[in-house]
């Protein structure tokens, strides 16, 4: 059996005004990453990455991490349909209906790495409502196009991919939500209840043969724990 590695990028720029750059804690974590696949004695097949920033540098720096640790490691490819779903847009089309319930939402979610449980609440209630389907997302990719996406860019990768390869994709946590839920048929509900729990750079298995895929192994934190730096493990 083949092995593909859902990896979540590092942390990103929470609060400032370009989210999609690595922190300096996000480039720890890359490097920790890299360091840890090349101590497992892992032999990277193929590596993808979405082409947002974020999931490229996570990637790039990961594989310098492997090489320097003296591990043949191959070309980093883009597939956009890793891509993270625009959550500033769900944010923008879905907050008005919100606005009624939570008058402060606004502010909040303008502010948010300094009302960060706030955030998360309020966040949380504006997924449920675009992967619910009841609430209009103009302007968005909704939660079913998102899914579609997700898993066209899974069959490319399992049609081109031969027994035993073992492929790693760098890409966002709601990019891995989606892929839980095709591949082990949870609702969507459930798969956001994982995707709350997903740090950054951690590693997520499937195993495949042919077509047929399943989840070996789920959200492991193994690189950063090892560390004992409780800092390098965040969840945005």
């Amino acid at each position: 059996m083949g092995s593909i590695y859902l990896i979540r990028h590092g942390q990103a720029s929470f609060g400032a005004d370009d989210y999609d750059v690595l922190s300096p804690v996000g480039m720890r974590q890359s490097e920790a990453l890299g360091q840890h696949l090349a101590q497992l004695g892992i032999r990277l097949d193929r590596c993808l990455a979405g082409n947002l920033r974020r999931q490229q540098d996570t990637a790039r720096l990961a594989l310098q991490s492997m090489h320097d640790s003296g591990v043949q490691v191959p070309q980093l490819e883009t597939d956009d349909a890793f891509n993270e779903f625009d959550a500033d847009a769900v944010i923008r089309s879905l907050l008005p209906g919100l606005l009624p319930d939570e008058p402060e939402a606004r502010h909040i979610l303008r502010n948010g790495a300094q009302n960060r449980r706030e955030f998360q609440r309020l966040f949380a209630l504006l997924i449920q409502r675009w992967h619910g389907g009841e609430h209009a997302c103009e302007g968005c990719e909704s939660w079913h196009v998102f899914v579609e996406r997700v898993e066209a860019g899974l069959h490319r990768v399992l049609d081109q991919a031969s027994h035993g390869d073992n492929i790693a994709i760098f890409t966002s946590g709601g990019t891995i939500t989606a892929l839980l839920h095709r591949v082990i048929r949870i609702t969507a509900s459930q798969a956001f209840e994982l995707n709350w729990q997903i740090i950054n750079t951690s590693l997520s298995q499937l195993k495949f043969r042919g077509s047929e895929v399943a989840l070996a192994s789920f959200n492991s934190q193994a690189h950063v724990q090892l560390l004992k730096v409780p800092e390098l493990i965040t969840y945005r």
